[in-house]
């Protein structure tokens, strides 16, 4: 039983742990402070107001948070539960974009009169071209596939019937983009979901996915007695007993990391919980004086810019007279799920400062961030600006968005519905799976990923051949639970790096502080990182820029080495105080380069390094930074 107070106590003031203290005077003992008295006032007679409202006779008593966990708790659970029967995705942010299309469709005649009249005109163009089709061969098209659209190259297209059935497909294609596109009133984003669907339905019922209605599958298919429907079927089999016991794709396991990847030599110099760092032994007599870090991103491994030896950026830099570090990532787990962004920064970037500065002490560096790690590279520079920290000789991102407006088709995935669905599955298991995010990516591209794949290898029989690139894409890895939620909701929903609003210990990171110079790539087939999304890094600094646009897609574009046929690019530098051209007007401004973009990064860095010297050693024994073990590590070979 609790003992009731004393009369006395009852008046007697309530004493925090500050009001007491331990002095030699009192032998050590804990004894309270004696506070000046305090001359006792008079009460003061009230006032009274005439405006004012007399006060209720009594208020409710205000409700308690009680069971509050518990109701969320059990959402996630729901959620989580619906998101594994969806495949992550949000019926109820299908539904809302559904709606939103067809209701303002159903209430807009003018629009429906243009789909009509559009359907009529593409009937008629159908028609004409059965009628010169049938009356000899070499009829002219009705339609032209979009560009990029590979399905109907085939020879056997040409002819008919299944000329009829691909120029079928293609005008009715083109008349559901027309249904699904400027329909007045429907906001943009879900104009762009809809749009979506409508165009995986379209490519799934492709005569060019049906083994019947394919002139190559037929063709193939007599060539060979059926065999190659029987190797299709192995390949199948294979891939799903893969897919079941968690084991790469096949072809995958000639590509090893540290073995036939990631070869360059070097040694791990520093580990923490989060990050291995790699310092690359040097191959020239002498180097420039400022390092490189490399900071990848941490949604895939680093050996992406370490992959065979020719195509490897790391060996590249290298053989250019640099000192390489770089960053690989740990792979997360269930343990890691309250890693935060903060801690990528902390622990990635920061951590991996200090270690430099360690070993190479009072030398700047040059910083090169890819993807996710571009980001929290260009976070990390706008918080080292506003403190004064002047470690960073330039900043370089490769592919790299620091604006998030306009992120792609990335954002179809990518609201306050999907949100909720995706953060109560990552809530269940701590982290994204890298299956789901790999399935989000095939789904934007589609045609060339899923359904080209299935009729190559399962219909056809044929195995497309496994390159260091597609096995490294394999290699996938997860995201903790904690620091994908706030990376897409602070900065893909609520854009606050763009905008000045995302905070840094308790200080706005401010992209215009940032002084360096920078070196933005961006690649002109990029469907996680448009080009004129990274493009908008020019509109956030007040500073140097110089802005790479080179051939490719988002990784075959930065793995673009020097004598790869059929590369260009196009360069231009802006001073902090010239003229922003918009997207458009740089483009028709800047001719392209045949090659490759890394010669012109070199030359780049060069102009904004010191004299050569000699190479610096392998880590630092002496200042407790002794070199751990070989690269490529141990955090890239976690699964």
């Amino acid at each position: 039983m609790v003992p009731r107070k004393t009369a006395e106590q009852e008046r007697r003031p309530e004493m925090s742990p500050s009001d007491h203290t331990a002095t030699p005077e009192t032998g050590g003992k804990v004894v309270p402070l004696r506070r000046p008295r305090q001359r006792r006032r008079p009460p003061a007679k009230p006032v009274a107001n005439p405006a004012a409202k007399p006060a209720p006779a009594s208020c409710p008593p205000e409700e308690e948070p009680l069971g509050i966990e518990l109701f969320q708790t059990l959402d996630r659970l729901w959620l989580s539960q619906r998101g594994l029967m969806t495949g992550g995705m949000s019926r109820a942010s299908a539904a809302l974009a559904l709606f939103d299309w067809g209701l303002h469709l159903a209430t807009a005649p003018g629009k429906q009169m243009e789909l009509g009249v559009k359907a009529l005109r593409k009937a008629g163009r159908m028609v004409a071209h059965l009628m010169a089709s049938a009356a000899g061969p070499g009829a002219a098209p009705a339609i032209q596939p979009l560009p990029g659209d590979r399905r109907f190259e085939h020879p056997g297209w040409q002819h008919p019937p299944f000329s009829w059935m691909a120029q079928g497909f293609l005008l009715q294609q083109q008349w559901w983009h027309n249904v699904t596109h400027e329909v007045p009133g429907v906001s943009r984003h879900h104009e762009a979901q809809v749009s979506f669907a409508a165009r995986q339905v379209l490519d799934m019922f492709s005569p060019s996915n049906n083994p019947f209605t394919n002139p190559e599958v037929i063709q193939r298919t007599w060539a060979t007695g059926g065999l190659n429907l029987l190797q299709g079927w192995r390949n199948w089999a294979d891939d799903a007993a893969r897919q079941m016991a968690g084991r790469p794709p096949a072809g995958a396991e000639a590509f090893r990391p540290g073995h036939e990847v990631a070869v360059t030599p070097g040694k791990v110099v520093w580990r923490n919980h989060l990050i291995e760092l790699i310092q690359y032994a040097p191959t020239t007599e002498t180097v420039r004086p400022e390092p490189v870090l490399i900071v990848p991103a941490w949604i895939m491994k680093y050996y992406i810019l370490d992959l065979s030896p020719e195509n490897s950026l790391i060996r590249w830099l290298v053989g250019q007279g640099h000192t390489v570090f770089a960053i690989s990532w740990r792979n997360p787990d269930e343990g890691d799920r309250d890693l935060t962004l903060e801690d990528y920064r902390k622990l990635g970037v920061m951590d991996a400062l200090r270690a430099i500065g360690t070993i190479l002490p009072d030398r700047r560096v040059h910083a090169a961030g890819y993807c996710l790690g571009g980001t929290l590279l260009s976070i990390a520079a706008a918080a080292m600006a506003h403190s004064g920290d002047q470690r960073l000789a330039s900043v370089t991102l490769l592919a790299a968005q620091a604006d998030f407006s306009e992120p792609g088709e990335l954002a179809l995935f990518i609201d306050p519905s999907q949100m909720r669905l995706l953060e109560a599955m990552m809530w269940k298991r701590g982290y994204l799976s890298a299956g789901q995010m790999a399935g989000a990516f095939q789904m934007l591209r589609s045609n060339d990923l899923i359904w080209s794949r299935l009729v190559r290898e399962y219909m056809l029989g044929q195995r497309a051949p496994m390159n260091d690139l597609m096995a490294w894409n394999a290699d996938s890895t997860r995201m903790p639970f904690r620091m994908h939620v706030e990376y897409l909701r602070r900065l893909y929903l609520d854009n606050e790096l763009a905008t000045g609003r995302f905070m840094v210990e308790g200080l706005p990171a401010v992209l215009q502080n940032i002084r360096q110079p920078i070196f933005a790539v961006a690649t002109e087939r990029d469907h996680v990182a448009p080009w004129r999304s990274v493009y908008k890094i020019q509109h956030l600094t007040d500073t140097e820029v110089t802005f790479v646009l080179t051939s490719g897609g988002h990784n075959a574009g930065i793995v673009s080495e020097p004598g790869h046929p059929g590369r260009r690019y196009r360069v231009g530098t802006r001073q902090a105080l010239d003229r922003l051209p918009v997207a458009s007007e740089w483009l028709a401004a800047h001719e392209p380069v045949e090659g490759s973009w890394w010669p012109a990064w070199g030359r780049w860095l060069a102009a904004r390094s010191g004299a050569p010297v000699a190479p610096p050693p392998m880590g630092a024994p002496d200042r407790g930074l002794a070199p751990l073990c070989d690269a490529p590590g141990t955090y890239v070979l976690q699964r």
